[in-house]
């Protein structure tokens, strides 16, 4: 484990007070620095970024916005608040930012809310596609309250672009449906997005166009993918993930008018009083991305991501959509053993210290539950320092995995490997 004073510190005073909250925190701290993150949503913050989050800021309501508030003594929430607003306008180049939406699937139902009516249509990419729930599944209000329409993926496997996003049909989608609202960016989708094709889309079938760039929002402020602005209306984004703060949601515009309505929406329309500790947390991990080596960080997100995909075909495995452009990939496990699934891959390798997910690749024959495929993502391997050569050793390590079919002497001997390898690269 690094050696962190303040970490240390709550720790101890845990062990005095509350030894079985004290002992799930360890456990967890110990889990943390001895396993491979290889979740695309996740990431390591700093110790900056966490330890703002364990402040003062915790113990107060500030029901508002900076200047408005509906209780007193909040001059220096008040602060924190514009800090957050300012650097986040900053680092996506913006005029309007909200920074009080507690998830990022809150952000979207905000901005459902704010330009929205009960039944309305909007269009977007389904989850088994790379969307999210938020994005149109029945089970979430996106589904419930209003009428999603889905544009395709390519399907044709001898098309240039399979698995990518078929603009054309995109188009052909909204011009029938109408849409007041069309969605892109995605939770599992490994490609540049056309933002420009989307303006043009939106324009053509007079939508608002909304990107979620919950994933990409670190490569976005650090130039490794195009930004979504000026194409798109409104922005939204988790504040984790590739950005690398606390786990938070965040909505951007340039437009005035829409930046009024989200703000309503947001407060009170969805929520009440803001987690300030969060926000203060927030603006500490903006501050971090306006930084140089912060785009030195997301371009070596990016390389490490390629060149774990390209061990990983090397191996036998299928990427979907032939390579990744961005921090994530869909594995197709079937190539490399027609009975191999997410559900047990997921197990096998957790066992072994490497932590992913089960996900369904395009077209997945397999229920969610069990999946096809894995998504792997690269920001929290490196923010532990691992480079572009060290992603053929955890290729190698997932590898080893699943073709002993989670043996649990094969698992157990990967698991000292991971172990060692983590010594080698403490988390920050």
């Amino acid at each position: 484990m690094p050696h962190d004073p303040i970490a240390d510190s709550v720790l101890g005073l845990l062990r005095e007070r509350d030894p079985d909250a004290a002992a799930i925190l360890g456990r967890e701290q110990e889990r943390q620095a001895t396993t491979l993150e290889l979740i695309a949503s996740e990431n390591h913050v700093s110790p900056a970024v966490m330890h703002a989050m364990g402040t003062c800021f915790t113990n107060k309501y500030a029901e508002g916005y900076p200047g408005a508030r509906y209780y007193g003594g909040c001059v220096f929430h008040d602060q924190a608040e514009e800090l957050a607003r300012e650097r986040a306008k900053r680092l996506f180049g913006c005029r309007f930012a909200n920074v009080q939406p507690h998830s990022g699937a809150q952000a979207n139902a905000a901005v459902f809310l704010a330009l929205l009516q009960p039944g309305d249509t909007f269009a977007s990419l389904v989850l088994a596609d790379g969307g999210h729930l938020s994005h149109g599944l029945k089970v979430n209000l996106s589904g419930k309250w209003f009428n999603p329409v889905f544009y395709p993926l390519h399907y044709d496997a001898a098309h240039p672009r399979f698995e990518q996003i078929d603009y054309d049909a995109a188009e052909a989608v909204c011009l029938e449906h109408r849409p007041k609202l069309l969605m892109c960016g995605y939770s599992a989708y490994p490609r540049v997005i056309d933002f420009a094709r989307f303006r043009e889309i939106a324009d053509k079938c007079g939508a608002v166009l909304m990107a979620d760039i919950a994933h990409i929002a670190g490569l976005v402020a650090a130039g490794e993918h195009p930004s979504p602005f000026p194409h798109c209306h409104v922005v939204t984004t988790t504040t984790h993930k590739t950005l690398r703060g606390p786990r938070g949601g965040l909505i951007l515009t340039d437009d005035e008018e829409i930046a009024r309505k989200i703000d309503r929406a947001v407060f009170p329309g969805m929520q009440g009083g803001p987690l300030m500790h969060v926000v203060f947390a927030k603006a500490v991990a903006f501050g971090e991305a306006l930084k140089p080596e912060f785009k030195e960080y997301q371009r070596r997100v990016v390389c490490n991501a390629r060149a774990l995909a390209g061990s990983l075909r090397e191996r036998g495995y299928r990427i979907t959509s032939g390579g990744t452009d961005n921090h994530l990939m869909l594995v197709d496990l079937r190539t490399r053993d027609e009975n191999l699934t997410g559900a047990d891959a997921e197990k096998w390798l957790e066992s072994a210290g490497i932590i992913t997910n089960k996900n369904g690749i395009p077209q997945d024959p397999r229920p969610p539950r069990v999946t096809s495929g894995l998504r792997l993502g690269t920001p929290a391997i490196t923010t532990r320092g691992l480079r572009e050569s060290d992603m053929a050793t955890v290729a190698e390590f997932i590898d080893r995995v699943l073709g002993a079919a989670g043996e649990a002497s094969v698992c157990a001997t990967v698991r000292e490997d991971v172990r060692a390898m983590c010594g080698r690269f403490a988390l920050p």
